[in-house]
């Protein structure tokens, strides 16, 4: 029965993702092993789509640590918890909760040793940033456990870097890129405090190499350089290459001819769905505090809201006019938001 949920509501993700993002672009995610144990380490920039994402895209399905504060309210730890995520305590939620993560760091242990897959994102937090920021030692604390209490375990650590063209933009286009399985077991014969700094080290390279890392010293200067030359941000090799280079021969990325068009059809998709958009445009959008959750709540809003407006109108359509009728406007509508989002 949990399998059946878990696929149910992936793939109702995954029908979701399609008409919210313009492009998903996966590259390499023949990577991740399917039939060894897998911890998943991936940059952190979008709030709870980065784990959508890797849920519904990498082939496995997988184990989520999860900062411990959305697990506040019963119902939703519940739900957060069918889904397999677990919570991860940091000093934020109070120095007594810590010693809470020895019992999950255990779990994911055991669930490694079993051949799951779990995804982590070591940063500790989400920032919109274009950059990868340092690690925090808990990955280690897994990694490094689970070869202590299973010294055979083939643990394959896999790097991902999550790039989006415009992250807080709707529709928008991200890019997955899966980095070569890195066997976990390069790291043992070292003393701890080197595997740990040896550890944290080669991942954040490796990462690095997956997403756009600008440098923190010269961020501002360096992103408003980047936006005027309208780099593709799908491509981080490209644009870390731009950087490097001190701006020379970078590539920009693909413009539209159709920029009117799309316009219409966007103002023509949101006619249809008004009822959602006014409570997200005028109710929820501006309760949002932090910009990494903008796209997570329009995401939501567009897998519960949206679908029950439409719903609600072709019953009355039924109940007014005809089946008939009725199932001709659903799918014009659905026709037009593919047309909206994806030209």
């Amino acid at each position: 029965m949990n399998q059946l949920w878990l696929y149910s509501v992936r793939a109702y993700i995954r029908i979701g993702m399609f008409f919210y993002f313009r492009r998903i672009k996966l590259y390499n995610v023949e990577n991740i092993p399917k039939n060894k144990p897998v911890l998943i380490l991936a940059n952190h920039q979008n709030a709870l789509l980065d784990a959508l994402l890797i849920a519904t895209q990498s082939g496995r399905y997988s184990y989520f640590l999860t900062r411990a504060a959305v697990f506040n309210k019963p119902l939703i730890s519940k739900l957060l918890k069918s889904l397999r995520m677990l919570p991860v305590y940091r000093i934020r939620d109070g120095w007594n909760t810590i010693s809470n993560n020895t019992a999950i760091f255990e779990k994911c242990i055991a669930l490694l040793q079993n051949k799951q897959a779990v995804v982590i994102f070591p940063e500790g937090n989400h920032n919109l940033e274009r950059r990868v920021r340092p690690f925090s030692k808990g990955f280690t604390r897994i990694v490094l456990g689970a070869l202590e209490t299973y010294p055979e375990m083939d643990l394959q650590l896999i790097p991902v870097g999550l790039n989006y063209q415009q992250a807080i933009n709707y529709p928008d286009t991200v890019a997955l890129y899966f980095g070569k399985p890195i066997s976990a077991q390069t790291f043992v014969s070292q003393n701890s405090n080197e595997a740990v700094i040896n550890l944290k080290k080669r991942m954040f390279s490796e990462i690095t190499k997956l997403t756009t890392n600008i440098p923190q010293k010269s961020y501002s200067d360096t992103l408003e350089t980047l936006d005027v030359l309208e780099v593709d941000y799908l491509n981080p090799e490209l644009v870390n290459n731009c950087i490097a280079n001190n701006f020379v021969n970078c590539h920009q990325k693909p413009k539209s001819k159709i920029i009117g068009l799309k316009r219409f059809l966007k103002g023509l998709m949101i006619l249809n769905v008004l009822l959602p958009y006014l409570i997200w445009k005028f109710s929820i959008q501006p309760k949002i505090k932090e910009l990494e959750f903008m796209s997570t709540f329009r995401f939501a809003v567009a897998l519960t809201l949206v679908p029950l407006y439409l719903l609600i109108l072709v019953f009355v359509l039924i109940i007014l006019c005809s089946l008939k009728l009725a199932l001709i406007y659903l799918l014009s509508v659905l026709l037009l938001t593919v047309l909206a989002v994806k030209l």
